[in-house]
C-alpha cells in the first residue's frame, strides 16, 4: 500500500501528533467509570464566567453569520486592557494559534529556533512543521534555584546569526516555573533586535498582584517582542479556543498576512469581551486555586513526594518511578491526570488544580496508590 506520509513536507513526516488530556467520555466508555474529575488540562474548575455566559447567549442567535473577521470589538477590549493599539494585536484559535503563526511566519529550513526543555509541546511542533531546526536548551538542574526551570544564559549563548524566534513560557507549563521581572527583561534587553522573543503567558492570571510579570508592559521598548495570552485557562473558556498576541504593529500586520479568516468563532469573541470585565470571576478563581494548590501540596509532603513549586495552576510531582501505573490506578478511581513521559518526564504526572473538594478526594486517592 503506498505510504502517503512520503508526500508530505520532511518536517511533517517527522512529527508525532498532540496528546490532548484524557477526556471524561472516554474513561467513561472504557472503563464505565461515573462521578469522574479531570485534574489534566489545566481547565479551570470553576467553569466560566457568568458574563461570558450570558454574552454567548445574546450571540447565539445571529451564528448564521460570519463572525467579524478582524475580531473589532475585542480587540477595542484588549487594547484598552493593554494600552497598546489595536494594530499590535493578532487574535488566535487559542494561543496555539498564534505560536504557530510565528512559527509560519517567520521560520524556514534555513534557520532555527530556540526553546528550553520541559516546554509547552506546541514550540518544537510548530518549529519542526516548517522544516525550521530546532535548539533546545538543557533545563536547570533539580538543585538550581528554579528547578527544571529555563537556563535563559544557555538560551541566550545558543542564539546565533540564523536564529529568528526564542520562546519562553512565563510561568512554564509543564513544570510551573515562574521567572522573575529583572530576570526575563534583562535577557530580552541582549536578544538582537533581529531575533523575536515570545513570551508566553498563558498561565499569567493566576500569579498574585506581588508576582506577576507582564512582559506585555515592556512592548514599547523592545520592538521584537511578543507576547501571547489565552482565555482558556483562568478564564474558562477553553472549549471556545481563543487567545491573542500582542506585538508591535510591524510584526501583527506580518501575522495578519496569514492568519485564517475568521479564526475566532462569533460565541468565542462576545465571550472573551466579556470576560475581559468579569474581575470578580477571575479573583475567585486565583483564591480558589491557591486554596487547592495548598491541599495538594500538604499531599505530596505527606507522601514524601517532590513537587516543582508551580506559578500556574498545576502541580509536576515526582513519583520517582515509571508513573504510568500510578496514572492507572489514578483512572481507576475515576480521576484523570496528565502523564508527561512526552516532555522526556516519565516519572511525574502533572495535575490540575482543582476545587478544594476535588483535591480532597485527590489527597484520598493519592494515599492509597502512593502511601
Amino acid at each position: 500500500m503506498f505510504d502517503y506520509k512520503t508526500l508530505a513536507v520532511k518536517g511533517v513526516q517527522k512529527l508525532s501528533p498532540y496528546i490532548p488530556g484524557k477526556p471524561i467520555s472516554e474513561l467513561e466508555r472504557e472503563m464505565g467509570i461515573s462521578n469522574i474529575i479531570k485534574l489534566a488540562s489545566n481547565e479551570n474548575p470553576l467553569g466560566s464566567s457568568p458574563k461570558a455566559i450570558e454574552a454567548m447567549q445574546k450571540a447565539i442567535g445571529d451564528i448564521e453569520l460570519y463572525p467579524d473577521g478582524n475580531g473589532f470589538e475585542l480587540k477595542k477590549a484588549l487594547s484598552a486592557k493593554h494600552n497598546i493599539s489595536m494594530d499590535g494585536i493578532t487574535l488566535g484559535n487559542g494561543s496555539n494559534d498564534v505560536l504557530v503563526l510565528l512559527a509560519e511566519a517567520f521560520l524556514t529550513p534555513e534557520l532555527n529556533a530556540v526553546y528550553s526543555q520541559y516546554c509547552f509541546a506546541v514550540y518544537p511542533l510548530a518549529i519542526q512543521a516548517v522544516g525550521a531546526t530546532h535548539k533546545q536548551i538543557p533545563a536547570k538542574s533539580w538543585d538550581s534555584d528554579s528547578p527544571l526551570g529555563h537556563d535563559l544564559d544557555v538560551m541566550y549563548d545558543a542564539i546565533d546569526e540564523n536564529t529568528r524566534l526564542v520562546f519562553i513560557a512565563n510561568p512554564n507549563n509543564p513544570t510551573g516555573n515562574h521567572l522573575s521581572e529583572s530576570v526575563l527583561k534583562n535577557f530580552i534587553a541582549k536578544v538582537p533586535e533581529n531575533v523575536i522573543v515570545v513570551v508566553d503567558e498563558a498561565y499569567l492570571e493566576y500569579s498574585s498582584d506581588d508576582e506577576v510579570v507582564d512582559a506585555s508592559l515592556w512592548l514599547s521598548e523592545f520592538k521584537n517582542l511578543v507576547v501571547t495570552r489565552t482565555f482558556s485557562k483562568a478564564y474558562g473558556l477553553a472549549g471556545l479556543r481563543v487567545g491573542y498576541a500582542l506585538s508591535n504593529p510591524d510584526i501583527a500586520n506580518v501575522l495578519n498576512r496569514i492568519r485564517e479568516p475568521f479564526n475566532v468563532n462569533s460565541l468565542a469573541l462576545a465571550a472573551a469581551q466579556a470576560a475581559i470585565d468579569d474581575k470578580d470571576f477571575l479573583q475567585k478563581s486565583l483564591v480558589e486555586n491557591r486554596k487547592g494548590m495548598h491541599i495538594l501540596e500538604q499531599t505530596c509532603q505527606k507522601l514524601d513526594l517532590r513537587f516543582v513549586p508551580s506559578k500556574g495552576n498545576f502541580l509536576l510531582i515526582d513519583f520517582a518511578q515509571e508513573s504510568s501505573g500510578i496514572y492507572m490506578e489514578l483512572l481507576k478511581r475515576g480521576i484523570i491526570t496528565r502523564p508527561v513521559g512526552n516532555y522526556g518526564l516519565p516519572n511525574y504526572l502533572r495535575i490540575t488544580i482543582g476545587t478544594q473538594a476535588q483535591m480532597q478526594r485527590l489527597d484520598k486517592a493519592m494515599e492509597e496508590v502512593c502511601g
